[in-house]
């Protein structure tokens, strides 16, 4: 299958400037700069473990937080991951991953349905990795999903350590993910879904 699932999103507000170029079928190189290294090194991983080619220049108002920065990466995400799907033709649809990370497991499950819902659950007994308040995961998620489209539920089976918790749910959703958008050859690309629409 040609490599031809690609979009390149720009979002520029007054809080945060974001380019974006996604590669779905991709190897998972990734080149990743939002000024908030604890995020970058998240969306690494999400590249890397979903195979999507990933590169993401954004500049954000993170002297004053890191909440504006991580909520329009996530906007930007999910509108790219909504424009190099298309029609979605073909696709598999539901993805689901259970990752575990040390002492943390976490369960992921989405469907790229059109329709807009999170439901996440997931606390940690610390909530913070340096500066990075990992309830921001949940603020990137629901982002992500509003502007893709999407069923997201993500549940933290159990966890302690905060950096195990938020890198379980990133690969877990990278995993959930790759399985969603990967192409099944039995479909004939039509769409996967009785209403005709997705």
């Amino acid at each position: 299958m040609a490599k031809t699932r690609i979009s390149t999103v720009r979002r520029k507000t007054a809080e945060t400037d974001i380019i974006l170029t996604l590669g779905i079928d991709g190897t998972g190189v990734s080149k990743i700069d939002t000024g908030v290294p604890f995020f970058d090194h998240m969306l690494t991983l999400f590249a890397k473990h979903g195979l999507f080619d990933l590169e993401i220049r954004a500049q954000g108002d993170n002297d004053v937080d890191y909440h504006h920065t991580v909520e329009d990466v996530g906007l930007v995400l999910g509108d790219a991951f909504k424009q190099a799907l298309g029609e979605k033709l073909g696709i598999r649809r539901y993805g689901s991953f259970l990752l575990p990370m040390d002492e943390s497991l976490a369960r992921v499950v989405v469907d790229l349905s059109g329709r807009a819902c999170l439901v996440y659950d997931a606390v940690a007994p610390t909530m913070f990795v340096r500066d990075f308040n990992i309830v921001l995961v949940k603020e990137f998620c629901r982002a992500f999903s509003n502007a893709v489209g999407c069923n997201l539920h993500v549940k933290l089976e159990y966890g302690e350590e905060p950096h195990h918790v938020a890198e379980a749910i990133f690969k877990g959703l990278a995993r959930a993910l790759d399985l969603a958008t990967q192409i099944d050859p039995r479909t004939a690309g039509s769409l996967p879904s009785t209403k005709g629409s997705l």
